[in-house]
C-alpha cells in the first residue's frame, strides 16, 4: 500500500537514478521494484525504493483518470 515514504503499485513516481517518471507496476519479493514509463511502453526495475519519489499515489491516479 502506498505510504507516505515508500512507492507501491499504482504510484507516479520520479525514479532519481534513471530521472524517469513512472508508475509502479509491481513489487516482486520486497525488493525489486517494476515500473512501466507514465506514456508509452516499455519498463524498468529498481532496486532502491528510497530513490522512487511519489508524485502522484494511488489513490489520487485513479480519482484523476
Amino acid at each position: 500500500m502506498s505510504g507516505a515514504d515508500t512507492a507501491w503499485v499504482g504510484d507516479l513516481v520520479h525514479d532519481e537514478d534513471t530521472g524517469r517518471r513512472g508508475i509502479v507496476t509491481d513489487v516482486r519479493g520486497g525488493s525489486m521494484w517494476v515500473l512501466r514509463p507514465e506514456f508509452g511502453t516499455g519498463r524498468w526495475t529498481s532496486r532502491a525504493p528510497e530513490r522512487l519519489t511519489v508524485l502522484m499515489p494511488r489513490e489520487r491516479m485513479s480519482q484523476e483518470s
